[in-house]
């Protein structure tokens, strides 16, 4: 089109014409920012939390302060190559696997599970254990029919009122200890 330009001396309208292009399409100027700063913290955020897919980034890019459409932010999540990989089966040990290490003072680790069972009525109900893996003393069981991720952090911010704030806490991967309430809790008292 340049050369069309230069070397015959046609105008823009009557280069395009010829060609059979419209000029506002040739003079089309990307307005697309650059997105290197997103791309970068997004790695840092995706290194940091393995699991975690690109909606769970965008709420956490989203809580720094950064804006960004969802679909824009797949966009991105393809191109840097940071797409979770499915998990497959489960693959058995081969030997013996090394015991967790045993904590040596209390609120060092925290346990926490879910129990469950059913009423005569057939209604079931759920008891939330907290245990402290050093003094094998049990911190709380609530009970309920149902307890959501942010009872949970009710519950745990209770026992650290009158216990004081543990420095882990393992659970297994249930719904409810890996809601976004409980992550944001997570997060904020800063336990491991």
């Amino acid at each position: 089109m340049s050369w069309v330009i230069e070397e015959k001396g046609y105008s823009q309208r009557r280069a395009c014409g010829l060609i059979g292009l419209e000029p506002k399409t040739y003079r089309y100027a990307s307005t697309r920012g650059d997105d290197a700063a997103v791309r970068v913290r997004l790695r840092g955020l995706a290194g940091e939390r393995r699991r975690f897919g690109y909606r769970r980034l965008l709420i956490l890019l989203r809580r720094e302060g950064v804006t960004l459409n969802h679909k824009k932010l797949f966009r991105l999540y393809r191109e840097e190559r940071l797409s979770v990989r499915r998990r497959g089966g489960r693959k058995r040990a081969l030997g013996t696997r090394a015991p967790a290490a045993v904590p040596q003072e209390p609120n060092q680790r925290w346990s926490l599970d879910f129990v469950s069972d059913t009423l005569n009525d057939g209604r079931r109900f759920r008891i939330l254990v907290v245990v402290d893996d050093c003094t094998r003393e049990c911190l709380a069981l609530v009970v309920d029919t149902s307890l959501s991720g942010q009872r949970v952090a009710r519950e745990l911010d209770r026992i650290i009122a009158g216990r004081g704030k543990p420095l882990m806490i393992v659970s297994d991967n249930g719904t409810e200890l890996t809601s976004h309430a409980i992550l944001r809790w997570q997060e904020e008292r800063a336990v491991e």
